[in-house]
């Protein structure tokens, strides 16, 4: 049976922690900016963990499992 291909779109966009959790980017972070917070424009540059529902789908893309 061939090899698992990675997805190269997810592999740009999600990086592992050291833990093995999946580490993603926040979206709304590159325009209309004026009305935005600065408060919450400096939380979206902070990474996120993908969801417990998600990350089957995105491992599978990275080609783990």
């Amino acid at each position: 049976m061939p090899k698992q291909k990675t997805h190269k779109g997810a592999a740009k966009r999600f990086k592992t922690t050291g833990s093995g959790k999946i580490r993603r980017r926040k979206g709304n972070k590159s325009h209309i900016l004026e009305k935005k917070t600065a408060k919450r424009k400096r939380q979206l540059g902070k990474p996120a963990l993908v969801s417990d529902a998600d990350t089957k789908q995105v491992e599978r893309m990275l080609g783990k499992r």
